[in-house]
């Protein structure tokens, strides 16, 4: 198959994946940035192209490149060119990612003409790193490529601070070009001014709650260095006539920093970077990635035998069409999935979560160069489309890269979140709203533009989230997840608990109890579909999975006035929603009454993903069956989440069906074949491919208590090589060969006598 792919590759240009050597291969160069890599080191990213003059282009980006908007942009962009640029040079073109050690490279020309390229984001410090190798000597340049040059009006976009604003207009401001520089160039973005928190806080009420301002004289840029380099001008640096060139571009964020600290900082990491030969920091950096690979895979191949279509006829392929160069079912899943998670490795190790619309790898919208900054749905945090990048790494054993999500909203937030409960519903504990910015105010659309302190119901005005509560039950959930797997006491007790002490006591004061004893949960609504509901699944669940959770943890790591309040909170809960299905069989239900639909997610599945109170080896899983089943809204695409249900719910077709169709759903206009959307949301959608990636290792294994299943919705068309974590520090390794468990390992060892090996071809 690999053969045939490349050949494919050869005739059209398009891009071939080797699964085993882990390569993305073009051809050919790219036309424009829609043709991009994708690299980072989890805090600094790039997308890079070659154009047809051999030119080597890239946009930079910083998790914490924040404007005065609060708008997350672009650092800037750079090109390398080698010679002359003539487009003659890039005949006999190959361009390679390979995601093991992170690097891009380049080759093209003949003879004494060929050129070679190798570009890296190091691992290990925010410096970019490009090497040039050239037969024939040739002077090599790096010029600064910058769009935010004047005062620009901008239009709003739905998160945006100033959305729906009279008085004022987002107006994007210059960078600054560094002058007077011997040997180097560079640029920075200075916020001179702050446009957010503080109109936020006061038309929200939160002015009385002390924080700093975090966009005030932010300053994010970066500084290009070369060896012997001589500065042609300000945006010129080149790097004399030789066989070989090495360009380091240091990128850097400070919060708050005049321009000299910042100039200062982004000097000091260059030239500290600089007191390490290359070589020894390139041989760190691909150690960091070769461990990042060892601690968990996925590798699926296609066998002989046939698959199931979901109705259960046999089915040797999936009945989508076949598109050239795209290979088989199993060879596109896992193409998909290798490259999520390389793609949310690239971005997952900075200050702040993943921005679900794009992450760090937008590219500029409608053929516009000047667009780069653009991302559909703004700047803000969503939290149903924030949260899912994250739901796959404790399976991946990538514990680090959830550490933004936690100290954003569990660590740095929670405060705000109480202040803020007291202030508009007048008791104790929190909330977390679906929709806030970095800094933790309302988007100013969500809450509307009428001051707290003139409205009775301080609320937001929205009502497409105003009693949606669910976010921070998932959060804790997410958090339950960490301790489970990592065993990291002090993380349950400085993170997790105070923050779930918090959420629990919200429920268990904003609701008062029926006449039965049981918390009536009205006014509420079912996520953003069902917008009149009372006790809604979502939180419901999410109440009764959180307190099962905390209760089952170890009585040494938990207080007896802990484990009397979640008791008593638990016996409080009103029994889960059902209804009778068409077939007028008993299924999950969105809410116990719910009406007036505004959205198409399926809330009565929130009991089986994310809170796990129906499914593999749990009771009543026919009720999540015919539920699933019975779903008024459908779609393997975007932040929709089947896939991921009908793999808890033991749905093996139907997962492996959905799963195909979402990896085979790249973004048209985007060449690298993980760059999905723009779906809902926008591209490359991170939703997209982290349901894909959630869905698939939970079609390998699945955990409930100590209790470990293997294959529980498994194809038998599927061969697989995996490497997975579990709770109490587990790991599962397995071969699957011809539909069945070939070989497999468990540590501990004596984790062996907790697994359940099963699925429906077994």
């Amino acid at each position: 198959m690999i053969a045939i792919i490349s050949m494919f590759s050869t005739i059209t240009g398009v891009s071939s994946w080797a699964d085993d050597s882990g390569l993305v291969v073009w051809d050919s160069p790219s036309a424009d940035y829609n043709g991009s890599m994708p690299l980072g080191n989890g805090e600094v990213a790039v997308n890079a192209w070659v154009e047809p003059s051999g030119d080597l282009r890239f946009f930079i980006s910083r998790t914490d490149a924040w404007d005065e908007y609060g708008r997350l942009l672009k650092v800037g962009g750079v090109r390398i060119r080698i010679g002359d640029g003539n487009v003659a040079r890039t005949r006999n073109f190959r361009q390679t990612l390979t995601v093991q050690d992170a690097t891009v490279r380049a080759s093209y020309g003949e003879g004494e003409s060929r050129v070679d390229l190798r570009l890296w984001v190091d691992a290990s410090r925010p410096v970019i790193v490009v090497e040039a190798e050239c037969v024939r000597p040739a002077a090599a340049c790096a010029l600064l490529e910058l769009w935010r040059t004047n005062e620009v009006p901008v239009a709003a976009e739905c998160s945006d601070v100033l959305n729906g604003c009279k008085d004022r207009q987002t107006v994007a401001k210059p960078d600054v070009v560094l002058t007077g520089l011997h040997d180097r160039i560079g640029w920075y973005h200075r916020n001179i001014e702050s446009v957010g928190p503080e109109l936020c806080g006061r038309i929200q009420g939160m002015s009385g709650f002390a924080r700093p301002d975090p966009l005030l004289h932010r300053t994010f840029g970066a500084l290009v260095a070369a060896e012997h380099a001589e500065r042609l001008d300000d945006r010129t640096l080149r790097s004399p006539s030789g066989t070989r060139h090495v360009f380091e571009i240091a990128v850097n964020t400070l919060c708050p920093a005049t321009a000299e600290a910042w100039r200062k900082s982004t000097a000091a990491a260059l030239d500290a970077a600089h007191t390490i030969p290359l070589a020894e920091r390139r041989q760190a950096h691909e150690a960091w990635w070769a461990a990042f690979w060892d601690r968990s895979w996925i590798h699926l191949s296609q066998n002989a035998l046939p698959a199931e279509r979901p109705d259960g006829a046999g089915l040797s392929t999936n009945a989508l069409p076949l598109s050239l160069g795209d290979g088989d079912d199993a060879f596109v899943v896992n193409r998909g999935y290798t490259l999520q998670r390389f793609v949310t490795a690239c971005a997952g190790r900075g200050h702040y979560p993943i921005k679900f619309n794009g992450s760090l790898f937008t590219v500029p919208a409608a053929g516009k160069p000047e667009s780069a900054d653009y991302r559909r749905w703004g700047p803000g945090y969503w939290w149903q489309n924030t949260r899912l990048p994250y739901e796959s790494m404790c399976a991946s054993g990538d514990f680090e890269m959830m550490e933004p999500l936690f100290q954003m909203y569990a660590r740095d937030l929670l405060p705000q979140f109480v202040y803020r409960t007291r202030r508009y519903l007048g008791h104790a504990g929190a909330y977390v709203p679906e929709c806030i910015y970095f800094w933790g105010d309302m988007f100013s659309e969500t809450y509307g533009w009428q001051p707290c302190d003139e409205r009775a119901d301080k609320l937001q005005a929205s009502r497409w989230h105003k009693w949606d509560w669910v976010s921070g039950l998932e959060l804790s959930g997410l958090l339950l997840d960490r301790y489970a797997y990592t065993g990291d006491a002090a993380f349950l007790h400085g993170t997790a608990l105070p923050f779930i002490r918090e959420i629990l006591t919200y429920f268990d004061r904003h609701y008062a109890a029926g006449p039965d004893g049981k918390l009536v949960m009205h006014p509420a609504q079912s996520l953003e579909t069902w917008w009149e509901a009372t006790n809604p699944m979502p939180e419901l669940s999410g109440l009764y999975a959180v307190t099962e959770r905390c209760l089952a943890l170890p009585e040494a790591q938990t207080t007896p006035e802990e484990r009397a309040f979640w008791q008593a909170l638990r016996a409080k809960l009103p029994p889960l929603p059902t209804m009778k299905s068409p077939e007028g069989k008993t299924q999950l239900a969105p809410a116990q009454t719910f009406a007036s639909k505004h959205n198409c997610e399926n809330p009565e599945l929130y009991a089986v993903f994310p809170f796990r109170l129906f499914g593999v080896g749990r009771p009543n899983i026919a009720w999540g069956i015919e539920a699933l089943n019975n779903r008024g809204d459908r779609g393997p695409f975007g932040w929709r989440q089947e896939d991921v249900f009908m793999a808890y719910l033991g749905q093996t077709a139907q997962a492996r069906d959905y799963v195909v169709r979402r990896a085979r759903k790249s973004c048209p206009s985007q060449r690298f074949p993980a760059f999905w959307g723009p779906n809902y949301d926008w591209t490359p959608d991170q939703d997209h491919g982290s349901i894909l990636m959630k869905a698939v290792q939970a079609m390998l294994l699945q955990s409930d208590g100590r209790k470990l299943y293997l294959l529980p919705a498994w194809p038998r068309d599927w061969d697989c090589d995996f490497k997975l974590h579990a709770p109490l520090q587990t790991v599962v390794t397995g071969t699957v060969r011809d539909g069945k468990l070939a070989t497999w390992a468990v540590t501990p060892a004596e984790r062996r006598a907790d697994v359940v090996i099963g699925g429906a071809f077994q």
